[in-house]
């Protein structure tokens, strides 16, 4: 298994407001890796970084051994980048596949994963295809979720990252997405997952880095983490 994304002593801040102090962390080929922490902790300022929505003042990312520094968000995301963004930030004014088409993208070349297409987003989720003539703002949250998913993965990424997963979604529809990503990690697709649903994440996750106040306090894989309850109610609140 080799490295596929890479993140050291990376800092960043808001103004003069430090958000991040020298985070690091790894994510290797098929692994699934979470961000864990209470609001405000650094976790979306990660994911900001890593797409270059933010500039970082210290550290360095890279993806595929590539040296993210200075690249732009649309060049970083070609790379093989995919992201479900807090809020699902869907096109409420174009149906459900034009949504999925409108970001499409061939898979990158040496990319190992089977291509992604509508017809496949459509099994993964069959109420897309169900809705798929219906407007953004039509849908359901959890609908909305699924087509932001799929509008990622239709970008054909070797990385998913998914920022709040199921926040906010009745609970069967947050074991659909959760059933959704063991597949996704079945076919091999890695993904970075934000989402305050432990048990769900104890499950589906091979390693689980813990922030607060912007720097990792913890690392370790599932087992690990279940045997140190006192780490999930201390930086989880749970």
């Amino acid at each position: 298994m080799s490295t596929l994304l890479n993140i050291d002593g990376l800092q960043a801040a808001y103004g003069h407001a430090q958000a991040l102090f020298g985070v690091s962390m790894a994510v290797e080929d098929g692994q699934v890796v979470t961000l864990l922490g209470r609001n405000g902790m650094g976790r979306s300022t990660t994911i900001k970084c890593l797409f270059g929505l933010l500039t970082a003042k210290a550290g360095s990312i890279a993806f595929g051994g590539q040296p993210l520094a200075r690249m732009a968000s649309h060049q970083i995301a070609r790379l093989g980048l995919g992201l479900v963004p807090e809020g699902r930030q869907i096109f409420h004014d174009l149906t459900v596949e034009e949504n999925l088409v409108a970001t499409a993208r061939a898979p990158r070349a040496g990319n190992p994963l089977a291509p992604w297409t509508l017809q496949r987003v459509y099994r993964l989720f069959p109420r897309l295809q169900e809705r798929r003539a219906n407007l953004g703002w039509q849908l359901s949250g959890g609908e909305q979720q699924m087509l932001a998913i799929g509008r990622a993965l239709m970008t054909n990424p070797r990385l998913l990252v998914l920022d709040e997963a199921t926040e906010g979604l009745a609970p069967i529809i947050r074991t659909e997405i959760w059933n959704a990503l063991a597949a996704l990690k079945r076919e091999g697709l890695s993904q970075i997952v934000i989402d305050k649903n432990i048990g769900a994440l104890l499950k589906l996750a091979d390693r689980h880095y813990v922030l607060e106040r912007g720097a990792v306090v913890w690392d370790g894989d599932s087992d690990q983490l279940r045997a140190r309850p006192e780490i999930i109610h201390q930086y989880l609140g749970v």
